[in-house]
């Protein structure tokens, strides 16, 4: 995904982050995958054991092999649709804007903007022994209007990525309200 082809950068404007999250927690969605793949061989060798001559029928093999295809294409469409929403959740932060691209399922995105001079309040909560271990948590931007908000899920390093928004947001401000007879730092 390009970056200038998802938002239309002022010419001012300059790319800090490009945000994802954290790889590790895409492992749980990969270890269910693969338990879900190894299902299928497990019950026919159960089945294999028990009942010997159920698959020597030829109606009921090829009614299990059917069976087995449609499970194993609705498992690779389960883990395709997942792989997507995690790769294609992102978050660009600009020395003037944060862009919040977020994918929901195969055909549907939502992309919103929040200006960094409105910035009232981040939080970053890392919550949980992997989380702690791994440094990744959630990171919440709220302005001062109560439904304007942008929450980062699970990324890397979130209180440094909270303290440079900080620091990003007070430079802003200080371009947005700046007027020619001011001072500033």
């Amino acid at each position: 995904m390009s970056i200038p082809n998802l938002i239309r950068q002022k010419a001012y404007e300059r790319v800090e982050y490009i945000l994802r999250r954290h790889p590790i927690t895409f492992l749980p969605i990969l270890f269910l995958f693969l338990i879900l793949l190894a299902a299928p061989v497990a019950v026919y060798f159960l089945i294999h054991a028990i009942y010997p001559a159920l698959f020597g029928n030829e109606i009921l093999f090829s009614l299990g092999v059917l069976l087995g295809s449609a499970y194993y294409l609705g498992i690779y469409l389960f883990f395709y649709a997942q792989f997507i929403e995690y790769y294609l959740d992102i978050w660009v932060v600009t020395n003037d804007r944060i862009i919040d691209v977020e994918q929901l399922g195969l055909f549907s995105k939502t992309i919103s903007e929040l200006d960094l001079f409105r910035i009232q309040d981040v939080t970053a909560d890392v919550h949980g022994f992997f989380a702690t271990i791994f440094n990744y948590g959630n990171l919440s931007v709220n302005t001062a209007s109560a439904n304007v908000g942008i929450i980062f899920r699970n990324i890397s390093h979130p209180n440094e990525i909270r303290e440079n928004l900080i620091r990003l947001s007070h430079e802003d401000r200080k371009h947005h309200y700046f007027t020619p007879g001011d001072e500033h730092d």
